[in-house]
């Protein structure tokens, strides 16, 4: 079964999606939306749900440090809901505290420029998501 990852911010929404088994997270891309219109993906995210033939969506789950559910936690949930309705898969919300900042050492780590890492970095943290939720299981 084939799952897609999702790191879901206000302007953009970082993509990655599992091999076959299960095993590991590659980044696809990131999509730019607006947050306003909850619409405004549906026409890329369908094709690549199409495409990769994707069973389940693991959404990133913002949590405020003290485990509570602020705004942007808020938006992923109604964003899930908006993902089952829309292309009738299972979601799972999955905690992605600190998942920017880990993505953002890795980049940096691998000596990515400032300019190349904002355009990765939603990507990168869609692949850890991912990543994280399959080695869960």
């Amino acid at each position: 079964m084939k799952i897609i990852g999702l790191d879901v911010g206000s302007k953009t929404i970082g993509v990655a999606v599992s091999d076959a088994f299960g095993w590991t997270a590659q980044g696809k891309t990131t999509i730019q939306w607006d947050e306003n219109d909850i619409h405004s993906a549906d026409e890329e995210l369908g094709k690549i749900i199409k495409e990769y033939e994707i069973e389940k969506a693991v959404i990133g789950l913002p949590k405020n440090m003290n485990g509570t559910i602020g705004e942007r936690g808020e938006a992923s949930q109604r964003y899930a809901a908006h993902i089952e309705e829309i292309f009738h898969i299972q979601t799972d919300l999955w905690d992605e505290r600190l998942t920017t900042m880990a993505a953002e050492r890795v980049l940096l780590e691998a000596d990515v420029s400032r300019k190349k890492r904002k355009k990765v970095i939603d990507k990168m943290a869609a692949v850890i998501i991912l990543q994280g939720y399959l080695d869960q299981k």
